[in-house]
């Protein structure tokens, strides 16, 4: 079922940011309205807008908003810096453009990493935060080159990067032998994965992500100072999701119990939920894990517009 079977009409957009135009994706509500809840999601490191419909299925009548971040998907022509102020800067010119004064951001990976930034350098723009296995400091040992850092965190995710593919159905059967996705394997996964191939000039294909975009934003997400900035002056009510098991099914996943209570110590604004049987990308790409990040977005979208009383 696609999101606009589920009651969404889906359209692309491009929007001037620095350095050229970021692609997004708007999922309108077949009934919506002017007044109809608005939720912005924030895909991962090396993902695109296509990582969502899982979830828009489930949030009927929500106009859903999710972009290409720069340097991925069909936003890879932009040319300067990343990292997570230019992202949440970007995210900002995306709201602009459409008209949206502030709205609920749902966040994963580095997505989620980058809506925490948003929310401090554009605090007006965001009711609340739903983080999805992301979002608070990794735990990675000090002293790493830039190269050591994405190896540890990101593995084979990062090797791919600067792999050829004959044509798609080569780069599906790549992913197909992924532990992450044995027994997971859908249609809307296989959309995901094709729109991540580009032409490399010579006749072959590529992941639309560069390497050296990656490397940068992985770079400022662990060493960088924007995140911490952000942690230290949260201000809005964030809820973070976590899964017990990481990017190649392995446990314990992005964050091992000791480091996550270490963290949720240093950030009480922060309430987490432990979500067994899914590891980092089912979360969100598969219809068990969607049907928790969506209630989870609902729950947070009823939260945003009930009135506070005195």
């Amino acid at each position: 079922m696609s999101a606009t079977e589920a009651g969404h009409r889906y359209r692309e957009i491009d929007v001037p940011v620095a350095g050229g135009m970021l692609h997004a994706a708007v999922w309108e509500p077949s009934d919506a309205d002017a007044d109809a809840a608005t939720a912005l999601v924030v895909h991962g490191v090396t993902a695109s807008h296509l990582a969502w419909p899982f979830v828009v299925e489930r949030l009927p009548g929500v106009r859903v908003v999710a972009p290409d971040l720069r340097g991925r998907g069909r936003s890879n022509g932009i040319v300067g810096p990343a990292g997570m102020a230019a992202h949440a800067d970007d995210l900002a010119a995306l709201l602009d453009a459409l008209g949206i004064e502030r709205t609920l951001v749902v966040g994963h990976s580095m997505g989620a990493f980058v809506s925490v930034v948003l929310a401090h350098r554009h605090p007006e723009r965001v009711s609340r935060l739903l983080l999805v296995d992301g979002g608070l400091p990794l735990d990675v040992p000090a002293g790493l080159s830039t190269d050591e850092l994405v190896a540890g965190i990101l593995g084979p995710t990062a090797t791919r990067l600067s792999m050829r593919f004959a044509n798609a159905g080569e780069y599906l059967d790549f992913w197909r032998r992924h532990p992450a996705f044995d027994g997971a394997w859908t249609p809307e996964l296989e959309r995901y994965l094709a729109y991540d191939l580009v032409g490399d000039g010579a006749g072959a294909f590529r992941p639309a992500t560069s390497y050296a975009t990656t490397a940068d934003d992985t770079l400022d997400m662990n060493a960088g100072t924007a995140l911490p900035e952000a942690l230290a002056g949260l201000q809005h009510p964030a809820r973070l999701l976590t899964v017990p098991r990481g990017l190649q099914n392995e446990p314990p996943g992005l964050y091992a119990p000791a480091h996550l209570d270490r963290l949720l110590a240093a950030y009480p604004r922060v309430a987490h939920e432990r979500v067994d049987g899914f590891n980092h990308y089912t979360i969100v790409m598969s219809p068990a894990g969607a049907d928790v990040v969506a209630a989870a977005a609902r729950e947070e979208l009823a939260a945003a517009t009930t009135p506070i009383r005195p």
